[in-house]
Formats: C-alpha cells, structure tokens, sequence
C-alpha cells in the first residue's frame, strides 16, 4: 500500500514538522487534490485540520495544480516546478499532476485550524532553550595558535611582493647596463 512522507508547515510558528504515514493513515490521501482540506483525526493529530499545499512523486517531480494525470512536460514561464530565469524566458519541465495515487512519496502541509496541542508537543520537539546558549568556540590544533594561518597568509604574500619586485628590477638593470 502507499507510504507518504508529510511535511506540516505551522504558520504562526513558522516552524515545518515531519511524519511519515503507512498503510491505513496513508490511505484518506488517495484521491484528494492540492488545495483540499483534510482532517488530522485521520493519521492521530486530533482537532487538526491541514490544506493540501502539493508534494511531489517518487521521482522527485513537483505536484502542480491544474494538471491531470500522472506527469506531463509543460513550457511555462514560472511558478511550481520552475522558478523563471527572467521576463519572457519559458523552459519545458516536468510536473506531476494535482491529485494525490500511490505514486507520490511527499505531501505538503499547511494548518488550516490549530487542534487542542501544540504540533511541538505531538511531535516531541523540545522548546528553543537552545537559542539562548552560545556554541563554544572551536580549539586550536596543538601547537598552533587562533591567527597562525593568517600570520603564515601575509608571510606568503609578502614573500611573493618581494620576489615580483626582484624580477621587475632585473630587466631594468640589463637595460641600463646596455645603454651604457
């Protein structure tokens, strides 16, 4: 039977959530076009309900609204499945059509209405304490100090500067020394 991938986009927290469904919480998504709504009872977040934004096909193709059947190779000028490259540019691409088979592996998500639960909390995501820690600085290999490579990076240079003003003063000599 189908396995989809849900990606469940949390507007007011502007944070995404993921979660696999199988077999019999697969199953209401068959036959539901982008742009319906579904209710979350159906694959266990309860008060939840979602609007069908689109996914893409096991291939990675993109789910585009208003194509029928599986896949289709369309010129267009922007929008799902090709960003544009500029005014007047169309490219031909590949899109899946908007009606969720077996063959689609990702769905995407949006909360249309907030259930009694945080999605944080259904999915066990722990709160952004980690915001407030600073990361710890990396240490220095032994023997080598923070601004070692910079150090050894302007000695490079200076050397390299030295060595260009060696060559340009050679032929300026031999000139001189034929003039003479």
């Amino acid at each position: 039977m189908a396995s989809f991938k849900l990606c469940i986009s949390d507007p007011p927290t502007k944070k995404t959530f993921q979660r696999e469904v199988k077999d019999s919480m697969a199953s209401p998504f068959i036959g539901l076009n982008i742009g319906e709504t579904i209710k979350g009872d159906a694959f266990e977040l309860n008060g939840y309900e979602f609007l069908i934004t689109g996914g893409s096909d096991y291939c990675g193709f993109p789910m585009r609204k208003g194509i029928l059947g599986l896949r289709k190779s369309l010129t267009i000028y922007g929008g799902v499945g090709f960003r544009g490259a500029g005014k007047g540019v169309k490219k031909r691409k590949t899109v899946c059509g908007h009606k969720i088979h077996d063959r689609i592996s990702q769905i995407n998500l949006k909360v249309v209405k907030q259930g009694a639960k945080k999605l944080a909390e259904l999915f066990g995501v722990a709160e952004e304490a980690k915001k407030d820690e600073k990361p710890e600085p990396k240490e220095a290999k032994k023997g080598e100090s923070k601004g070692h490579k910079s150090e050894e990076k302007k000695e490079h240079k200076a050397e390299a500067k030295e060595h260009k003003e060696e060559k340009h003063e050679k032929p300026k000599e031999a000139k001189e020394e034929k003039k003479e």
